[in-house]
């Protein structure tokens, strides 16, 4: 017997609402006293279940089709389980995630799509096992709402490296065979393992970013050691993750250089943002000044772009984290071998890390720059993400616009 909702289905006979699903997962239901378990294997296609089917208890505001216009949507959230914690969502950042799966420019959008995951509220009801977390405290909910809880990754709190996966705060299928949907909506129920504690004296708008662009550079900068004072740091691209780097570096007793493609955010990065240099990268003679004296370089920029040039910035021994996601990655081993060098990779964060940003931003008073706009404003929002004009992160105020 087949639990309703939930399909195993032939690749040709496949609806236009069925999802690929990469891995093995195992579900388990129960029917009176029988336990029913199905498993979906590697290459199984998969119709997740209709979250409207139930009694609809959240307000939204969701992409139904790949233009990616945004409207409101009423579904359900599942009830609160033992290990559970329900946030009424006050803010929810905006962060270019948004626009590619609003947009399906992966392919793999499952509509009615509700993004947001940078989110940040007030817990309103805990479930019966839950301690660390109590009614009335102000949390926030980041990248992903669950794992297998149960790899070496997750077990060392790096659980955004679970080998099953982590499950996406949205556009993904939930162990309950649900789609995951985001923080442009009314509230939102997690286990406690994936919420953070947000400190009562740092504001819930400022929070919510640090839960994406935030993290995403401070995990690199935090594992690479990119923390000691007077040494040399590099910020490619001055977005939302690039000025959060540049904060994080100062904080750090870094001296901050920020390379750009034009001179039109040198004075904010200089005067606002407190760099201690700019430099434009299209001028040789400015980046051949700059020539093997930096100590690391995070690298935000999502654009295609040459890496060589930016790898001679680097002193020997140097790291180069890359958090953008550039079409492709090419260089020549000569920029690389001969001086000893780091290029890596890195996403967000685990539990533990996120935990401890939170802390460090509050406890040195960081915080990222904002533009607060109502839900109403999603849309036009998203576009101008798209053309790159915002500075620095765009959040939405869910308490008091989400009608």
């Amino acid at each position: 017997m087949r639990p309703p909702g939930i399909w195993v289905l032939d690749s040709d006979r496949a609806p236009s609402n069925t999802r690929f699903v990469p891995f093995f997962v195992s579900f388990v239901f129960s029917l009176g006293n029988r336990i029913l378990s199905l498993h979906l294997f590697y290459g199984g296609l998969v119709r997740p279940m209709d979250s409207q089917t139930k009694t609809e208890n959240c307000l939204g505001w969701a992409a139904t089709d790949p233009t990616g216009v945004l409207s409101p949507y009423k579904f359900s959230r599942r009830p609160v389980g033992s290990d559970d914690v329900s946030i009424k969502i006050t803010h929810c950042g905006v962060c270019y995630a948004d626009v590619i799966w609003s947009r399906n420019m992966f392919g793999d959008s499952i509509y009615p799509l509700v993004p947001g995951h940078e989110i940040a509220g007030i817990v309103k009801e805990v479930g019966s096992n839950v301690q660390r977390i109590k009614i009335g405290d102000p949390v926030g909910v980041g990248t992903y709402v669950n794992s297998c809880r149960n790899c070496e990754y997750c077990n060392d709190g790096l659980e955004v490296q679970c080998v099953k996966g982590p499950v996406l705060t949205f556009n993904h299928i939930d162990v309950d065979g649900t789609v995951t949907k985001g923080g442009y909506s009314s509230h939102i129920v997690v286990h406690e393992r994936y919420c953070f504690k947000i400190p009562n004296n740092y504001p819930l708008a400022s929070a919510a970013p640090l839960l994406c662009a935030g993290i995403t550079v401070y995990t690199p900068m935090m594992r690479y050691n990119m923390n000691q004072p007077g040494k040399s740091l590099g910020v490619i691209g001055l977005g939302g993750l690039g000025h959060m780097a540049v904060k994080f570096g100062k904080a750090f007793g870094l001296s901050v250089t920020v390379l750009s493609t034009s001179t039109s955010k040198k004075e904010e990065a200089l005067s606002l943002l407190g760099a201690d240099n700019f430099v434009v990268t299209s001028d040789q003679e400015q980046m051949k000044g700059l020539s093997k004296s930096l100590d690391f370089i995070v690298d935000t920029a999502s654009g295609d772009h040459p890496f060589d040039p930016y790898l001679s910035l680097l002193k020997s021994a140097g790291v180069y984290a890359l958090v953008g996601f550039p079409s492709e990655i090419k260089f020549s081993p000569a920029s690389l071998s001969p001086g000893m060098k780091t290029f890596a990779g890195s996403v967000t964060g685990g539990t533990k890390m996120i935990q401890e940003m939170i802390g460090f931003c509050a406890a040195r008073k960081i915080y990222p720059q904002i533009e607060v706009i109502p839900i109403q404003y999603a849309n036009e929002a998203l576009e101008r993400l798209v053309k790159k004009d915002v500075k620095y992160r765009f959040v939405i105020d869910i308490e008091n616009t989400l009608k």
